[in-house]
């Protein structure tokens, strides 16, 4: 309830926002702002907000989606602008903002400094290197341009290759300056670039070309999407922007640059008259050289006939000889038939007459047969002389038998006898054995003389090495005597029959009726007498 006795007017809270409102759009009306671009963010509906702030404040701004395509430029953070609108006010919040409808950048010093930054950030990218650069085709088949086509930079280019080479033209329209024209010289740049290379005509060459203008109208060329899709076009690309002191990013990525259009043009297509003219000083230079080499070769073939001789007389002499010698074989050939035919009738005149050289020959053989002994009578002769020689082997081959069981006997005789062999060694062992005691004795008597602790310091281990080796000699001597010894096969079930003497028994021949004979068997031996013999066999 309002105080009757106040004379302040009450208003409410729409009218406040409503006068404030008015006051702002009347008062400010259209405005252009200086400010650098910060809070920047497009929204999914198309709206654009941002702030403008200087040294001393901030203003909030919003381009609203139908502005955005007159815009001149693509807002980014960092980047000082002026903005042009109007202001306005927002009662639900509170607050006023900027309602921008155009954008411009603030000075030619911001834009270089920008295109300064993007300039080397893409050098350290490469994307400028000398290596990148491809060579224009001498005489392309379809050029391709990237322009726009109100132009007079479009009718320029088809003047100038009309005049020095025609060649046809594949225009992709765009615009040359604008917020979009950026997007849509790369996508034509692209699209180039993407075209098959069977079907559509594809460019050998492209040029992108721009009139002048400032720097803010061609700042769609220094666009980082721009630059980037002309580094990577695969068509040779020629950059023709603005006049001969306008430099842009593009111009660093081409593969050339032209001052001009026109002379974008003159770049891509040779000149036909300088072409023609060309071609018909070489085929001048050619016509030339060829009557030159063949006037050289001419007096060349000139020289060399003079050097020839006269074909000719040569052909004359030449037919002279070989009638010459025609006539000569012809008087030759007879004569040499002739004595080639007397030679031949004198060498057989002097050979013998076959009939009575084969007759001479049967003489000869006949005579030789006839002195042949008779072939009976040798037959006989060899058989004769065979059974003598038979007659005598049968007479000797006994007594060569006997005499060889005679010595065989005498030599069994003079080996001594096992146990004989045996006792050697064992003699030899026994006296060793008696030597080792006394030795030990004397040494245990020296010890307890000296009083000392024990037998080691006698150091027996000699000794004992001694014995080891003489009973190892003992075992081998054993064994060589037990493999030639005859007593090693009585264990097998044979007998040994020996004399008086120990002399072996080895026939029934060498026995007598009545001796005494000793039989070694392979535990032992028996005594017997030898009752007589049976044919050939002994009876005991």
């Amino acid at each position: 309830m309002s105080d009757p006795a106040s004379n302040v007017p009450e208003y409410t809270v729409s009218e406040i926002s409503g006068a404030v409102k008015r006051t702002l759009e009347g008062a400010f009306g259209r405005v252009r702002v200086r400010g650098e671009i910060t809070e920047y963010k497009r929204y999914p509906s198309g709206h654009m907000y941002f702030s403008l702030k200087d040294d001393g404040g901030k203003i909030s701004g919003v381009v609203w989606k139908t502005a955005v395509s007159r815009l001149g430029l693509v807002p980014e953070n960092g980047v000082e602008v002026i903005a042009t609108g109007r202001v306005s006010s927002y009662g639900e919040r509170s607050s006023y903002q900027l309602v921008v409808e155009t954008m411009a950048y603030a000075g030619v010093g911001a834009l270089l400094a920008r295109i300064e930054m993007l300039r080397v950030r893409l050098t350290a990218e490469g994307l400028f290197d000398a290596v990148r650069k491809r060579h224009l085709p001498m005489l392309p088949a379809v050029i391709g341009v990237v322009t726009s086509a109100q132009g007079a930079v479009l009718q320029d280019i088809r003047t100038t290759l009309t005049r020095r080479f025609p060649r046809p033209l594949l225009v992709w329209p765009v615009p040359v300056q604008g917020e979009a024209a950026a997007e849509r010289i790369a996508r034509a740049i692209e699209g180039f670039d993407r075209l098959p290379q069977d079907g559509v005509p594809r460019p050998d060459v492209l040029i992108v070309a721009r009139g002048g203008g400032s720097l803010e109208d061609l700042m769609a060329f220094n666009d980082e999407g721009v630059v980037r899709a002309a580094a990577m076009c695969r068509i040779p690309l020629i950059s023709a922007v603005g006049h001969e002191t306008d430099h842009t990013l593009i111009d660093l990525a081409s593969d050339r640059r032209a001052p001009t259009p026109t002379a974008a043009a003159e770049l891509a297509v040779p000149s036909r008259d300088a072409m023609v003219a060309l071609l018909a000083g070489e085929r001048s230079r050619l016509a030339a050289g060829l009557r030159r080499l063949t006037q050289e070769q001419r007096m060349r073939l000139g020289r060399a006939e003079r050097g020839l001789p006269d074909l000719p007389v040569l052909i004359a002499a030449a037919r002279l000889a070989a009638d010459g010698r025609a006539g000569r074989l012809i008087l030759a050939l007879p004569n040499l038939m002739r004595t080639r035919r007397t030679a031949l009738l004198r060498a057989e005149r002097g050979l013998p007459d076959p009939h009575a050289l084969l007759a001479t020959r049967s003489a000869r053989l006949q005579r030789a047969v006839g002195q042949l002994p008779d072939l009976p009578t040798l037959v006989a002769a060899a058989r004769l002389a065979l059974d003598g020689r038979m007659g005598r082997i049968r007479l000797a081959l006994p007594n060569l038998v006997r005499a060889r069981r005679t010595a065989l006997m005498q030599a069994e005789r003079g080996i001594p006898t096992p146990h004989a062999l045996m006792a050697r060694p064992e003699s030899r062992l026994r006296l060793a054995h008696a030597q080792l005691g006394t030795g030990l004795r004397i040494a245990t008597q020296r010890r307890r003389a000296a009083g000392l602790g024990t037998m080691a310091r006698l150091q027996p281990a000699p000794l004992q090495a001694a014995m080891r080796e003489a009973r190892a000699r003992l075992a081998g001597v054993a064994g060589r005597l037990d493999a030639v010894s005859p007593l090693a096969v009585l264990a097998r079930g044979y007998a040994l029959v020996t004399d008086t003497d120990g002399h072996a028994i080895t026939s029934a021949s060498a026995a007598a009726a009545g001796q005494a004979v000793t039989i070694r068997f392979g535990d032992g031996a028996a005594p017997a007498v030898i009752a007589g013999t049976r044919q050939g066999r002994l009876a005991l």
